[in-house]
């Protein structure tokens, strides 16, 4: 013989458990519109936020952009048989390929440049590369005011150089 809690019960079901009955496991309404609420609001913190950014990850960039010019500038030289001039402009952040692009520092970063031998400063200089590819030579600098990155540019062979300036 089984003996049963709703037979002890007085056979009434339920009886066992104070007169309550079992209910389904679940959420309620209340209880998912809270949940959505709370996500709805975590969703909204984060997209306000913008899109994640890194400043040295923008350094890195320009510092790509202005090699690549110069590259390119070098390029057009050889091949077009033609002398082409980079204006590096520190005073207004500027770096311009002659009948090419001009590539702007934005704010917080610092450019300078200098000839071959000179000392980095914010005064116009020029550099030229040649139809055999070499060039007048001179390097610019780029600084954050943690780091300062190096662009230089071999007078011989016009190769472009990028190094972490010490």
């Amino acid at each position: 013989m089984t003996w049963r809690a709703d037979a002890a019960a007085g056979g009434r079901p339920g009886a066992a458990n104070g007169g309550r009955r079992h209910r389904q496991a679940g959420f309620t309404l209340l209880e998912m519109i809270i949940v959505l609420v709370i996500l709805g609001l975590a969703v909204g913190i984060a997209v306000s936020r913008g899109p994640p950014r890194s400043h040295g990850l923008e350094v890195r960039g320009l510092v790509a952009a202005v090699a690549e010019a110069l590259r390119g500038a070098r390029g057009r030289a050889i091949a077009t048989n033609r002398t082409v001039l980079v204006a590096v402009n520190g005073e207004r952040g500027s770096l311009t390929v002659a009948g090419g692009p001009t590539i702007q520092v934005p704010l917080g970063l610092d450019l300078s440049a200098a000839l071959p031998g000179g000392e980095p400063g914010k005064k116009l200089i020029g550099i030229r590369f040649a139809p055999d590819g070499s060039a007048s030579g001179g390097r610019i600098v780029l600084a954050d005011g943690k780091r300062h990155t190096q662009i230089g540019v071999d007078w011989l062979t016009g190769r472009i150089s990028v190094a972490d300036a010490p």
